[in-house]
């Protein structure tokens, strides 16, 4: 065997090593039924998101959370990553998410998640 197949062959080995740690990647179990509660608050608020400037109903904020979660999923490891990483912030312009809820003034995604979450932990 040449040294080039060797050296081919540990480089393989290394990606799908990294590869298969790297696909694990996502919130523990424990923590799965909070991230699945935040997207039911999502979906199922009477708020308007706003994201990039332009305001949005829940089910379509809700669905571009999940889409988030799934591209960032393993980077995430905690609920709180999954606000960080999904439901706080545009991507492409860094500008925050928005809620706006009834006639309360509007607050950014990321407080309004997080209290949620603290809620949703102090009655579990």
């Amino acid at each position: 065997m040449s040294q080039i197949t060797v050296i081919f062959e540990l480089i393989f080995a290394v990606y799908l090593f990294a590869e298969t740690v790297i696909s694990h990647a996502d919130v523990s179990e424990s923590q799965k039924p909070e991230v699945e509660h935040l997207l039911e608050f999502v979906e199922t608020s009477d708020c308007v998101f706003e994201r990039n400037g332009k305001k949005y109903d829940a089910k379509k904020a809700a669905k571009h959370i999940k889409r988030k979660y799934k591209h960032f999923r393993d980077q995430i490891t905690t609920t709180e990553e999954f606000i960080e990483f999904s439901g706080t912030k545009s991507t492409r312009s860094g500008e925050d998410y928005m809620i706006y809820c009834s006639n309360n003034e509007p607050i950014k995604s990321s407080v309004w998640l997080l209290d949620e979450l603290s809620q949703f932990r102090e009655q579990s």
